[in-house]
């Protein structure tokens, strides 16, 4: 049996090896390393992926949520309602900002935020919100877009955890995350499900305004090389990493299969323990699992993390501190107590699933799960 990773991508990467490798080469002979003609077919490529107007390629996913930010001209003190179970970059660039990040809790089942959640923090401050589509599925975005409009908010979606899951409307029409908000944001960190071979990200708008203002904003400010129209920063996907991309891209919806397949069979072989919770399923949204979550109850998580370590199977807490009780934070927060946010740090545990996870990895995995207490 292959030693099993909570992402393997040595193994996916030698199927696509011959494409990936010719397709650096290309780079190499032309030099054509910022931008230029790889960066565009992608861009292109991801545009018509997610059925949007605008995508705009950069260096990483928390670059992608401050020019995003930056481009919605938030003043310093603004509000911005984000979730305090979330990755720290979510509410990092807030503050970076001088923004207030107001953290609230989020469903216990999903593991995120809702419009009833969002509705209480709402005050007169308040200008944006930032819903993570968190672990591979979509928040219930139809109420909280509803939310925004009524109250005249921004919606940025942190979507670098659930690129390509399908959203539901109450009409029946559809829309892929990261397309539903004013803004959506992407990260293609390798381990994400678009992955990759370093770091890069997206911002992908239906808005043209914005695009060009996000645009200007990513390239120092300028749309006329040398003339400045506003203060910007310098963040751009290189051409090798749009290269990587552009092969994976491809295989995007096989890779959410494999994922999906891997899943199912979590979820039938712990159909039967009541001392664990699998991840539930918004009717709303498909989920791509970029990770599988368990919560583990009765406080038995860190022992049954100690046990699947002493197996050789790896696992995972994300998160195991709310924002709110991180140092970097306590500035700009007097929150003392979010009891869901809390819980779930005490009970969450990410099991390995990956696009090259094979039968005799999961039967092993499920079995020493099942092992545990016995």
């Amino acid at each position: 049996m292959h030693a099993i990773q909570m992402v393997d991508l040595k193994r996916q990467y030698l199927k696509i090896k011959d494409e990936i490798d010719q397709g650096i080469l290309e780079v190499l002979d032309t030099t054509a390393y910022i931008n230029g003609p790889k960066v565009k077919a992608f861009q292109e490529g991801l545009q018509q992926y997610l059925s949007t107007a605008h995508v705009i390629p950069c260096a990483n996913g928390t670059d992608a949520l401050q020019i995003a930010m930056m481009a919605l001209d938030l003043q310093p003190g603004d509000e911005v309602i984000v979730p305090a179970f979330t990755y720290v970059a979510t509410a990092e660039v807030i503050a970076l900002l001088r923004l207030k990040p107001v953290m609230v809790d989020v469903d216990y089942n999903t593991f995120n935020l809702t419009a009833e959640i969002v509705a209480k923090a709402i005050t007169p401050r308040t200008k944006a919100i930032v819903p993570v589509n968190l672990f591979g599925q979509s928040c219930d975005l139809e109420p909280i877009m509803a939310l925004a409009q009524k109250y005249g908010l921004w919606v940025i979606e942190d979507n670098a955890q659930a690129i390509g899951a399908d959203y539901t409307f109450s009409d029946g029409s559809t829309a892929k995350t990261g397309t539903i908000g004013h803004i959506g944001c992407t990260s293609f960190y390798p381990s994400k499900n678009l992955g990759a071979y370093g770091d890069g990200g997206a911002i992908s708008t239906n808005r043209a305004d914005l695009a060009e203002k996000m645009q200007k904003v990513a390239n120092h400010g300028q749309v006329r090389r040398y003339f400045h129209d506003v203060v910007g920063v310098n963040s751009r996907l290189d051409a090798i990493q749009a290269v990587v991309l552009g092969v994976k891209l491809k295989r995007l919806d096989e890779y959410a299969t494999a994922r999906q397949a891997a899943a199912n069979f979590y979820d039938k072989a712990f159909a039967g323990l009541d001392w664990i919770q699998t991840p539930v399923r918004h009717p709303k949204s498909t989920h791509v699992f970029h990770q599988y979550t368990l919560l583990v109850k009765n406080g038995q998580r860190d022992a049954l993390q100690t046990h699947l370590q002493q197996k050789g199977v790896p696992t995972m807490i994300y998160y195991p501190v709310p924002l709110y009780e991180q140092d970097a934070f306590r500035p700009f927060t007097d929150l003392q107590h979010l009891p869901v946010t809390e819980q779930l740090c005490r009970e969450v545990l990410s099991l390995p699933i990956h696009t090259e996870l094979d039968p005799e990895q999961l039967n092993y995995i499920v079995e020493s799960v099942k092992g545990f207490g016995h």
